[in-house]
């Protein structure tokens, strides 16, 4: 393929409508479960924003699922498409649904040929043969095995693997090797210690590797090596052509900056200004200072090396050696951006393009920066970094934007129009000349030279713009000729082919998809820049990486802002310091948006308060919807865009918003029982007045399942030395995944600072990042412990904290004939955690497998017997499930899913009343 036949293929499309094309098959999907109704898309190179009075919904009906329960967890799509080495086949993992979907694609059509219930959370799918396929499941710390032959596909053997699996590669020799990345935690881990999380110098990154003709005999598969990665954590992973080389890529890899704590040396040096527009000086805080190769240093060029004890090396892609016995790290790249994506490995040239954005949180504030620097609108980066060789090359997909525009004003539409945001998925040409790049946030994929791109040339106006059906693309895959380019679209939840030859798309496909309607229109809310940002580059998602967090610190205080009163309640015996929220905050680490139902005010000091509920749909609204609708001024101030959202928009980004919800604690036992140590921490949690001398820890931290509090009650507290602001008391669901930092700029109370080497992470725990471990923060003058092995059982028990969902929600396990002991320990332990009842339920345990050639489910029941997928049928004992489990071609997986989900996952898929066997 040759970039000027998409130039010809744009000329095209400018004059069609890109969804069905020119009279081209727009047949709906699955014949079985009810479909939603294509969306007409705007013409090539012009992206058009819905209405603002009366945005687009992806479907006019709710959902069959609206009315039950719902899941949101907003896991990141990494390789959600693949393709049969022989061409004859598409494979597409439904995330919001746990399936992956099947597609005869031989006849250039995309015909659905069945549908395979895999674990939580699909994100990645990879094929290894024409009938063996793999799927990494997110929220299950698992792959499923699909095979394709016989009656009907069916899951053949569950893998167990770290926490959080994003993405699969095969390689080695013939290909017989399968790399997955994940997280160095979890509790199928065969390694992982929860006394790692508190121990410096680890990489906290995996690659699992397994041989794919014999995956072990364990009941969880056994690798021939799990590789650690010094890298917070790992995402995207790339083979060479010839399959010798891997290349995995850091998820949150950071940019060489860090928070020096607020001290008289820093508070009084701080660049300017250090005033709002009023005149008021702001609280003393910290700083974020960066690597510039030899110092650390501010935004003036101050030299802050003196106060930073640790280096960042910032390892940001790791080659592996594929066919070694067993496969090993050969060396590892920097500088190739913050966030890393996606990677894909040219076939000719073999240059490694990675698709990221590079934050800029080394500038500081918000706002129309008329006294001071801001980063609206321009937030990062959105990138295409090139591995030639030993060269990392740089490009930036958007030089030609302007972002010195005034607060309010636009770029031209035709400028717009280039702007790229958010790149993910790839895919190149066999010939080596194109990369095809999935821009996430711009409702496009962009197809562009690589020649240009590996000589660091990359050219907007040179760049042919592809517009998605539905928007929001997160995977490509081309076909075996190269003419057919196909593409899942996220927010519609939906597969399209594009013919790359007239510019045509021929054919969508729209999954099903079990979420609540105003989840599907809310979603894009967070990830479209096109409609967030006056520019086209910038949205919610640059920041709240997939509505989580991306591992910084940012200054995003408005020297032009004002100071506002302190409206909010404060824990009992706790009194306001500052009785005002000033605009100029200091540095504050990213939140994650998961569990913000439940958590009270918002931002880090509140200062989102929620104080104005309005009526919606007859009712009052929560105090946190109310708190979140206060940050559309951010659309402005912030992403640069326009005006504020409309009110129904901002409805929508609400609901979506409060609805993610965290993972279960990748620390926990899954039994959910506690360590003798993570025990005792909890008791001294609760009962030893170690904070003040007056107060436990639960004081102000509540932990109270039943009112889903998760170490916050919602309420204000002042802080201890050091800290001149008032904060909200946080939540302390996620703090294992804050780990990687070790050397304040300040020690602890006791202690002199020494130098810890070459760290993961620039940032630690607490509003800014600054204190880098629990073990540190605890270890303040505030908090009074009999002995720091008390403090360190305290540290375990936050680690293990109790959150939304038990810990065994998402596990899974496949058993087909003779299983073993440890299979049936396994599954007597699903058995007996879906048994539990109280304080609260932790999970609905299914089965799902292919019997007589026919795709069936059951449920578990309260009897602890199953009900099956249809209603002429007894429900039967796990018993007899396995004896049917035990015969050629019907294996079955277990897997606890979140509580109330059961029915819909198990044997009534679209939530109609009508069992799925019944149909």
């Amino acid at each position: 393929m040759h970039l000027c036949r998409y130039a010809l293929a744009a000329l095209i499309l400018t004059h069609i409508v890109a969804c069905g094309g020119a009279g081209g098959d727009t047949a709906d999907g699955f014949p079985e479960v009810p479909q939603q109704p294509q969306e007409e898309e705007p013409e090539l190179g012009i992206p058009q924003e819905p209405p603002l009075e009366e945005p687009e919904s992806p479907q006019e009906e709710p959902s069959p699922a609206g009315a039950g329960p719902y899941t949101l967890f907003e896991s990141g799509q990494v390789r959600p498409i693949a393709r049969s080495p022989d061409g004859q086949r598409l494979f597409v993992v439904n995330t919001t649904d746990n399936h992956l979907e099947l597609f005869d694609i031989s006849d250039g059509g995309l015909t659905p040929t069945g549908s395979v219930a895999v674990g939580l959370e699909p994100v990645a799918v990879a094929a290894l043969s024409n009938e063996e396929v793999w799927v990494v499941n997110h929220l299950s710390d698992s792959v499923s095995i699909v095979r394709l032959e016989g009656a009907a596909p069916r899951v053949v053997r569950t893998l167990l693997t770290g926490d959080e699996p994003r993405d699969i590669v095969f390689a080695g020799d013939s290909r017989g090797r399968a790399f997955i990345s994940a997280a160095f935690r979890g509790q199928n881990h065969p390694r992982f210690k929860p006394a790692d999380l508190k121990t410096p110098g680890l990489g906290r990154a995996d690659v699992w590797v397994f041989d794919v003709a014999d995956t072990g005999a364990a009941a969880g598969g056994e690798p021939i090596t799990i590789i650690n990665l010094f890298a917070d954590s790992a995402r995207g992973l790339a083979a060479s052509a010839d399959g010798s080389r891997v290349y995995a890529a850091a998820f949150m890899s950071g940019n060489q900056t860090t928070t020096l704590l607020n001290e008289s040396a820093v508070a009084d040096a701080k660049p300017l200004p250090t005033s709002n527009h009023e005149g008021v000086r702001q609280p003393d805080t910290g700083l974020i200072v960066g690597y510039d190769g030899e110092h650390w240093v501010d935004e003036t060029g101050r030299d802050w090396s003196a106060k930073v004890h640790f280096n960042l090396p910032d390892r940001d892609l790791f080659e592996i050696d594929a066919t070694a016995s067993p496969p090993q790290l050969v060396r590892s790249h920097s500088g190739l951006g913050t966030i890393l994506f996606n990677a894909v490995v040219n076939p000719v040239t073999g240059a490694v393009y990675v698709s990221n954005t590079d934050a800029r949180n080394r500038v500081r504030f918000e706002g129309p920066g008329e006294n001071a620097s801001t980063v609206r609108g321009h937030i990062a980066e959105n990138r295409i970094s090139v591995l030639l060789g030993d060269a990392v090359i740089g490009n930036h997909l958007n030089p030609h934007v302007d972002f010195s525009l005034p607060e309010g004003a636009a770029i031209a539409s035709a400028d717009k129009a280039k702007s790229l945001a958010q790149p993910q998925d790839m895919v190149v040409s066999a010939n080596g000349d194109t990369l095809y790049v999935a821009a996430f946030g711009s409702n496009r994929i962009a197809a562009t030279a690589t020649a240009a791109l590996e000589a660091g040339q990359y050219d907007p106006a040179a760049t042919v713009h592809i517009p998605v059906p539905g928007g929001g693309p997160s995977g490509l895959v081309l076909s075996a000729d190269g003419d057919t380019l196909y593409t899942v679209s996220r927010y519609a939840n939906s597969v399209s082919a594009i013919d790359l030859v007239n510019g045509e798309t021929r054919i969508t496909r729209t999954l099903f998809n079990p979420e609540p309607a105003a989840l599907q229109r809310g979603r894009r809310l967070l990830y479209d820049a096109d409609l967030t940002s006056a520019n086209g580059t910038a949205s919610c998602g640059s920041c709240h990486i997939f509505g989580d967090l991306d591992g910084l610190a940012w200054d995003l205080g408005n020297p032009d802002g004002n100071s506002i009163a302190n409206r909010n309640e404060f824990v009992p015996l706790r009194s306001p310091t500052q009785g005002v929220f000033h605009p100029m905050k200091g540095p504050m680490t990213t939140q994650t948006l998961r569990g913000i139902a439940d958590s009270g005010p918002m931002h880090w000091r509140g200062d989102r308060g929620g104080q104005d509920r309005a009526l919606v749909n007859g009712e009052r609204e929560t105090l946190e919807a109310a708190a979140f609708k206060e940050f559309n001024p951010a659309f402005v101030e912030l992403l640069g865009r326009e005006s504020e959202l409309p009110a129904a928009m901002l409805q929508d980004f609400t609901d979506f918003s409060l609805a993610m919800t965290p993972p279960p604690n990748a620390i926990r036992a899954l039994d959910n029982s506690l360590s003798a140590d993570q025990a005792e921490g909890r008791r001294v949690f609760f009962e030893d007045n170690t904070t003040g001398g007056a107060l436990t820890c639960n004081h102000c931290h509540v932990l109270d399942v039943e009112a889903r509090h998760f170490g916050t009650a919602g309420l204000m507290t002042n802080e201890g030395p050091g800290i001149t602001e008032d904060f909200k008391v946080v939540h302390l669901r996620n703090l294992y995944t804050k780990v990687g930092m070790f050397g304040a700029s300040v020690p602890r109370p006791g202690q002199q600072a020494q130098f810890m080497g070459d760290q993961v992470r620039g940032f630690g725990v607490l509003h800014d990042g600054g204190i880098d471990t629990i073990s540190n923060f605890l270890g303040s003058s505030v908090f009074g412990f009999t002995s720091d092995a008390q403090r360190e059982q305290v540290v375990d028990f936050m680690f293990a904290f109790d959150g939304n969902l038990a810990p065994i929600v998402g596990q899974q396990l496949t058993v087909g004939a003779e299983p073993s002991a440890a299979a049936l320990a396994r599954l007597d332990l699903l058995v007996t955690r879906a048994a539990v009842t109280s304080p609260r339920e932790e999970c609905d345990l299914i089965a799902k497998g292919v019997l007589d050639g026919n795709a069936r489910g059951a449920l578990r029941l309260a009897d602890g017997r199953f009900r099956t997928d249809r209603t002429a049928e007894d429900s039967v004992s796990l018993e007899q499930l396995l004896t049917l489990a035990g015969q050629p071609g019907q294996e079955l997986t277990f897997t606890c899913v979140p509580p109330g989900a059961g029915l819909r996952m198990a044997i009534d898929r679209n939530n109609d009343g009508i069992l799925d066997g019944d149909n």
